[in-house]
């Protein structure tokens, strides 16, 4: 059995639609051995944090009935910075990687994110991409290995 994963989609307004998105991850999550257990789709603005399918996302997350998100990008997830770095320090208190499937990177500990206030000093990461294979997705930090740090040369070629 794969990870249990949501996928969730957003989009800004209504003349937009979340169906491209939500094939694209299905399709990202057969491949990367995700169990896919629910669709959440929303129009609304990024900057708003009061969003209902991302509150009941959440929940999911806090009831560790899920051990991950998908999203297109990680500006599908929120635009506010700040709330991106307190909604993902929230997902790793619950160990639920939030995954962008086009290839964000986000590393608490690396210089970019200490500048942006979540420095934690520890390696954290989220990745997905097709530079990278299908579910070589880590999260070091919630694992409290270093298995979300930057690949060595002996492991890129592994990858």
């Amino acid at each position: 059995m794969g990870q249990r994963a949501v996928i969730y989609c957003r989009v800004s307004t209504a003349d937009q639609s979340c169906v491209r998105h939500k094939d694209e991850l299905k399709r990202f999550a057969e491949r990367a051995g995700y169990e896919v257990s629910g669709i959440f789709m929303e129009t609304g603005s990024g900057v708003r944090v009061d969003r209902a399918e991302r509150r009941k996302v959440m929940a999911l997350a806090q009831a560790r009935e899920i051990d991950a998100i998908l999203v297109t990008e990680l500006s599908r997830w929120g635009r506010s910075t700040i709330d991106l770095i307190s909604t993902l320090q929230e997902l790793e208190s619950y160990r639920v990687s939030l995954i962008a499937m086009n290839g964000d990177d986000v590393r608490p500990g690396d210089a970019t994110w200490a500048d942006a206030g979540g420095g934690s000093g520890r390696d954290c990461r989220v990745r997905a991409g097709s530079d990278q294979r299908a579910g070589e997705v880590r999260s070091g930090c919630c694992q409290g290995t270093r298995e979300g740090s930057r690949p060595t040369e002996r492991r890129a070629a592994e990858i």
